[in-house]
């Protein structure tokens, strides 16, 4: 939980779009690198040159690179900057996480989901919940904010746990 580690899971997931999730835990080390520990504030500082960069560099390959798609790297200071107004509007003591996961954590009642699917095959893409998270951040300016970029955030900081019955 916190909001450094939220913003981090919600720039991997809109950077894993359309990709395997694989493909982008591979390269976790690269975006932390890339992107300053997901540092909010140094996010959304990053110049246009720095972006540029790492759209244009062609030095690292493999899992020391970035998915250099210019849409998906301009959405991280995007982002960075519309958590900072998110933040900044917040009321001073809102969780000892922080506004940003206090908002994001709101769409499930602030505590873990626990579902209980009978098998894989019925666990949903996305969720209506998912849709009101996308809904709300897409009203605040965030990008790659979709529906199933938002229930694979609640899957993987675990706002939602959709373990079929029996798995561990």
């Amino acid at each position: 939980r916190g909001d450094v580690p939220l913003f981090e899971k919600l720039c991997l997931e809109g950077a894993q779009a359309g990709l395997s999730w694989a493909t982008i835990l591979a390269k976790r080390e690269a975006y932390r690198q890339a992107f300053r520990g997901f540092d909010i504030r140094a996010c959304a500082e990053m110049t246009d040159d720095e972006l540029r960069h790492l759209v244009e560099d062609r030095s690292a390959t493999g899992p020391h690179a970035i998915v250099r798609h210019r849409g998906k790297i301009e959405a991280v200071r995007h982002n960075a900057r519309k958590t900072l107004e998110l933040i900044a509007e917040a009321p001073a003591a809102v969780t000892p996480h922080g506004a940003f996961d206090a908002f994001l954590w709101a769409f499930v009642g602030g505590a873990p989901r626990l579902n209980r699917w009978s098998t894989a095959k019925e666990m949903p893409t996305e969720t209506d919940e998912a849709v009101a998270m996308t809904k709300a951040l897409k009203a605040r300016g965030f990008k790659f904010v979709g529906p199933k970029i938002c229930y694979s955030l609640m899957q993987s900081c675990g706002m939602v746990v959709d373990h079929p019955v029996g798995t561990p």
